[in-house]
């Protein structure tokens, strides 16, 4: 009689725990790239191998863009979570695209315009004659315009070039391209790895207005308002995921190695060692994003025409995942 009611209060048990994880089937999620698997994301790519969003209940899948881009693939739902910038943000808020940043992957921007060495482009006037290789953002020619003026140069005398995923250093060397925005952390990195020499323009460090979140991770205003238990649930996993790669940079890269076999490991590594004190940085913890940043971008977009009205960049990001 004991094992006979042992085994119903078993059964009870295991009956009570199907139930609290949904029938024991985990939410199909899909997350998107902004471009190739890089160092950037690892911290997604920790949470999956780590098993952090199978603890919340979360079945991640890891795609890159599609055509219409990382940006029009979340706000459209076909992926709930996605890379994005801020910069690319603010450009779909002022159209009325609503897209959400949840979290600042790297809390200081750690991108700017790189060239080869012969190239010699050392300063934005140096952009007059030269080819643009891009991704085809809106914020590019904005950016480079307003680089270019305030340095005193011709900014209809630059050639942009949409190039897409091509390679910085095959795009230079064959003349492709003279110069194009690159991450430090990825190939900046890669140069010296390459013995090649660079020059390099740091974005954050050649006005404030260009210190912001770059990348960031973006749902949509949907995600938030009618499925808010999953945004906190993969929140909850891909805070573990990058605070792990902060703490553990090596693990963290044989991780990301082990998931994207194609990438060159010694560029992981190296890459992962750069990024692990630089996510976040200065900032009280990971992911946070601060109005006052936002804010100076989107200002300085309005008042240099690139948008035409503000946006509300409150509704713009969001520490509510993070905090």
């Amino acid at each position: 009689m004991k094992r006979v009611k042992l085994y119903i209060l078993l059964f009870c048990l295991l009956i009570t725990m199907i139930l609290a994880t949904g029938c024991g089937k985990a939410q199909k999620v899909t997350f998107v790239l902004d471009w190739t698997p890089n160092t950037n994301h690892t911290g997604v790519y920790v949470a999956v191998e780590k098993g952090y969003y199978a603890e919340e209940g979360l079945d991640v899948t890891i795609i890159q863009p599609s055509d219409m881009g990382a940006d029009a693939m979340v706000a459209s739902g076909a992926a709930q979570f996605g890379v994005s910038y801020q910069e690319s943000v603010t450009f779909a808020r002022a159209e009325n695209v609503p897209l959400v940043s949840i979290a600042a992957v790297i809390q200081h921007n750690s991108s700017g315009f790189g060239a080869l060495k012969e190239k010699n482009i050392r300063s934005p006037k140096d952009f007059e004659g030269k080819k643009y290789g891009g991704w085809g953002s809106p914020v590019e020619e904005a950016t480079i315009k307003y680089l270019m003026e305030k340095a005193g140069a011709d900014p209809s005398k630059v050639e942009i070039l949409s190039v897409g995923t091509a390679d910085f250093f095959q795009a230079s060397s064959s003349g492709q391209i003279d110069f194009a925005w690159i991450f430090e952390g990825w190939d900046g990195v890669a140069a010296k790895l390459k013995g090649i020499e660079i020059d390099y323009i740091d974005l954050g460090k050649t006005d404030p207005v260009f210190d912001y979140y770059t990348p960031v991770i973006v749902t949509s205003e949907d995600m938030i308002q009618n499925n808010g238990k999953m945004v906190e649930a993969f929140m909850r996993a891909t805070i573990k995921g990058y605070l792990y790669a902060i703490e553990h940079p090596e693990e963290a890269a044989e991780i990301f190695i082990k998931a994207v076999p194609e990438a060159d490991p010694e560029l992981i590594r190296e890459s992962q060692k750069f990024l692990a004190d630089r996510y976040q940085d200065d900032a009280p913890y990971w992911g946070i994003q601060k109005k006052e940043v936002w804010q100076r971008y989107n200002d300085w977009l309005y008042e240099n025409g690139f948008i035409s009205e503000p946006i509300d960049v409150e509704k713009a990001f969001t520490n509510k995942f993070v905090e």
